[in-house]
C-alpha cells in the first residue's frame, strides 16, 4: 500500500489551517431532564448549529467496532474511528469471540499462567469488575474463572475495581452479590475461588496518562500487599462505605477481604496475574509496576517475582505488557500515516486526561510519531482535583496554545480534544456538567475568531455523547428517583449522535455536504478531512461526507 494522499484534481484544499475539534462527551439528545448540554448557556454552539450544515454521526456500537448497537461508544474507540478512517473490530469484541471460540485458552500466556497456578501459586485476577463493556466485562472474568478450575488452577483471587461509571453510579452490589453465588458454587475441595481487595476505579488502580500515579500506588498497597481497611466481603465493604459517607462506586475507597485479620489474596512469589481488562490508556501503568524492574514512580515496597498478563497488549509500540492473552485490533493506514507521508504538518494537543486519545488513539493505538518532524504532541497539564470542583479544566489553557500554534503558521492540521463534557459528566453532577459545557463554548467563540481570520476550515465533533444524558430516566421519561428521593445520577456514556459540523466561511462553492441520512459514523470524519486540504481519501477509507464540485 502506498502510504500517501494524492492531490485532488478538483479542489486545491483550504488555504488556511483545517482543525478537527472533538468535544469529547457532547451527544445530541433531545431537551429534557437531564440534559446538561440543552441547559447550558451556549451561544456559540447554538449560532453553528442553525448557521452550518451538521450532520448527526454514529459514535456507538457496530458504528466504532463494538459487538451490537447496545454497547455505548467511548473515547477509545471512538478515537481510533476519528484518526483510522475504517472501523475495526476492538477489544471487547476480539475478547468475546477469542473466549467463545476457545482461542485465548490456547495461547502460550495462558498456559504460561496455569502452569505457574498447578505449581501451588495463586492465580489472580484485576480489573474493572461490571458489565459496562468499555474498559471490561465480567462475563470475561467468569469465563476465565471456570476454565482456570477445569485446567487444574487449585487458588484463584480476585481483586475488583468498582465501576460505578460506565454503568449505574451505585450498582455495585448487582454485580458482587451474583458473583459471590458464582464463587460458591464453583468451590470444592480442591479449588478455592475469592474476592480478596477491591475499591473505587477513580481512587486505585486506573490511573491514565501518568496523571495521578497515586492511584496505582494506592492500587498496588490494595492488591499486592494487602494493606487497607480490612472487611469480611466485599459487599460488607460497599455497605459501609456507603453507610458513612455518600459516594458512589467510582469513588469508594481501597478495601482488604481478611479472616481472622490476615488479607486472603495478597500477591507473592511464585503467583500469575492477569489484568483482565481490555481498553488500554487505564490498564497501561498498573502494568508497568508488575513488570518494569527498574521503576521508580513510587515505593513498591517488594516486588513480587510472578507471571503477569494483560487481556490485550496495551501499547504496541512499547510492549506494554510484555504477555498479552488476546491480539489487539491491527489498526493501520491511518490519518496521521498519511499526511506525514504526504509531508503534511500536524498538531495534536489537549490536556493530560484526553492527550493519549488524539495520540495514541488517533493513530492506531500507536504510542510513537510517524515523523518527528512533521508532528508536533502538546499536552497541558490537567488539575489533580475532582472534575466537578474546576469544571473548565484546562479548556482556556488549551485553547491559549492552540491559538498561538495557529497564529504560527506552522501547521496545516490541527486535532484537538476538550475533555470537558466527558470527565465531567462522569461526576454525575448536573450543575458542574453544565458549567463544564459554557466553559467549551466560550473556547469554541475564541478559537473560531481566529480560523476565520486565517481563512482555515474547522470540523467540530465529539466521539461519544455523555454530558447530554445526566439522569437515569424512567419508560415516561422522568428521572428516577433513589431511596432518599433524590435524582439517579447517570455517569455512562450515551447511545446517543453526536454533531459533526463544518465550519467554513470561503470554501463552501467548492463541495457539498452529503445529505445527512444517518449512516455516517466517526470513521467518516478523516476522509472529509483530507478533502478538505485539498487530497482524495484512500480507497479504503469510509467516505467523505463531502462531495466536490
Amino acid at each position: 500500500m502506498n502510504n500517501s494522499l494524492k492531490k485532488s484534481d478538483k479542489f486545491a484544499g483550504v488555504k488556511g489551517p483545517v482543525l478537527t475539534v472533538v468535544m469529547d462527551g457532547i451527544g445530541l439528545a433531545p431537551t429534557g431532564p437531564g440534559n446538561a448540554v440543552a441547559a447550558a448557556n451556549t451561544p456559540t454552539l447554538d449560532y453553528l448549529i442553525s448557521r452550518y450544515p451538521m450532520l448527526k454521526l454514529k459514535a456507538h456500537g457496530t458504528a466504532v467496532g463494538l459487538p451490537s448497537d447496545e454497547d455505548m461508544g467511548n473515547s477509545e474507540v471512538g478515537h481510533n474511528a476519528l484518526g483510522a478512517g475504517q472501523v475495526f473490530a476492538q477489544g471487547a469484541k476480539l475478547v468475546s469471540q477469542s473466549i467463545e471460540q476457545g482461542i485465548i485458552f490456547e495461547s502460550d500466556t495462558w498456559k504460561t499462567l496455569i502452569d505457574a497456578a498447578k505449581k501451588g501459586g495463586t492465580l489472580h485476577f484485576i480489573g474493572l469488575f461490571s458489565d459496562g463493556n468499555v474498559h471490561s466485562n465480567i462475563s470475561h472474568l467468569k469465563a476465565m474463572i471456570v476454565r482456570a478450575k477445569e485446567s487444574g488452577a487449585m487458588r484463584v483471587r480476585i481483586h475488583i475495581l468498582l465501576d460505578g461509571r460506565d454503568v449505574g453510579e451505585t450498582s455495585a452490589l448487582d454485580y458482587i452479590l451474583p458473583f459471590e453465588e458464582f464463587l460458591k458454587e464453583l468451590r470444592s475441595d480442591t479449588f478455592d475461588a475469592k474476592i480478596a481487595s477491591g475499591g473505587g476505579r477513580m481512587k486505585i488502580t486506573m490511573d491514565r496518562y501518568e496523571a495521578d500515579w497515586g492511584m496505582v500506588e494506592r492500587g498496588w498497597k490494595t492488591h499486592v500487599l494487602g494493606e487497607g481497611r480490612q472487611f469480611a466481603s466485599a459487599a460488607e465493604a460497599v455497605e459501609t462505605y456507603r453507610r458513612e459517607a455518600p459516594v458512589i462506586d467510582q469513588d469508594l475507597p481501597p478495601f482488604v477481604i481478611a479472616e481472622n485479620g490476615r488479607p486472603v489474596g495478597t500477591i507473592e512469589d511464585g503467583d500469575s496475574v492477569v489484568f483482565f481488562n481490555f481498553r488500554g490508556d487505564r490498564a497501561i501503568e498498573i502494568s508497568r509496576a508488575f513488570e518494569e524492574e527498574q521503576f521508580d514512580k513510587f515505593d513498591r515496597v517488594r516486588h513480587p517475582k510472578v507471571v503477569y498478563a494483560g487481556m490485550l497488549e496495551y501499547d504496541g509500540d512499547l510492549h506494554i505488557p510484555s504477555r498479552f492473552l488476546v491480539s489487539p485490533p491491527l489498526i493501520t493506514g491511518t490519518m496521521g500515516e498519511f499526511l506525514a507521508n504526504t509531508g503534511v504538518s500536524q498538531l495534536a494537543i489537549s490536556e493530560t486526561q484526553k492527550f493519549g486519545h488524539v495520540t495514541y488513539f488517533w493513530n492506531g493505538n500507536r504510542s510513537g510519531k510517524f515523523s518527528d518532524t512533521l508532528e508536533t504532541y502538546m499536552e497541558i497539564t490537567s488539575d489533580i482535583v475532582p472534575f466537578e470542583q474546576r469544571p473548565w479544566m484546562k479548556c482556556a489553557e488549551i485553547t491559549d496554545r492552540l491559538i498561538e500554534c495557529l497564529y504560527s503558521g506552522k501547521y496545516r492540521y490541527l486535532r484537538v480534544n476538550y475533555p470537558n463534557g466527558d470527565m465531567v459528566g462522569h461526576t454525575g453532577n448536573f450543575l458542574a456538567t453544565q458549567i463544564s459545557v459554557e466553559a467549551l463554548d466560550l473556547q469554541l467563540a475564541r478559537l473560531l475568531k481566529v480560523v476565520d481570520e486565517l481563512g482555515g476550515v474547522a470540523l467540530i465533533t465529539a466521539d461519544h455523547g455523555n454530558a447530554d444524558e445526566l439522569y437515569e430516566l424512567d419508560k415516561s421519561g422522568q428521572p428516577k428517583r433513589n431511596k432518599d428521593g433524590t435524582i439517579k445520577a447517570k455517569t455512562a456514556h450515551t447511545l446517543n449522535p453526536v454533531p459533526c459540523i463544518i465550519y467554513d466561511n470561503y470554501y463552501r462553492d467548492y463541495y457539498r455536504v452529503k445529505s445527512d441520512n444517518g449512516a455516517f459514523g466517526l470513521s467518516n470524519v478523516a476522509a472529509t478531512m483530507v478533502n478538505l486540504m485539498g487530497f482524495e481519501a484512500p480507497a479504503h477509507w469510509d467516505e467523505s461526507m463531502i462531495e466536490l464540485v
